[in-house]
């Protein structure tokens, strides 16, 4: 299992646009190989902005690095900088390999 996960720091007031961008958007995930999950996360606030994270589960690490020059990741990121003053500068991509698993 592979996470990759994608912090962004949201200024305040602008919660609603960038949750409505997120969640109006085809993602293009659905399908492609290897992907297992996605889920778009709101923290807290604090230090003067509005934390979320998205969080990508894969099959593995090799799913994932065929999805990020694939045309469907092309097409999902579209246009993702169109919005940047909302965003107290870029996200923050994290990446993580399973270790253990239960369930």
């Amino acid at each position: 299992m592979y996470l990759t996960m994608n912090r962004f720091r949201v200024k305040p007031g602008c919660e609603e646009t960038f949750e409505e961008i997120w969640t109006g958007r085809d993602s293009h995930l659905p399908g492609v190989p290897g992907f297992v999950a996605f889920h778009l996360m709101k923290g807290p606030e604090k230090d003067g902005y509005r934390l979320y994270a998205s969080h990508t589960t894969w099959e593995s690490e090799q799913a994932f690095m065929d999805w990020t020059t694939s045309e469907a990741f092309r097409k999902a990121h579209a246009g993702a900088g169109a919005q940047r003053d909302i965003y107290l500068g870029p996200p923050e991509l994290e990446v993580f390999e399973s270790v253990q698993a239960i369930g």
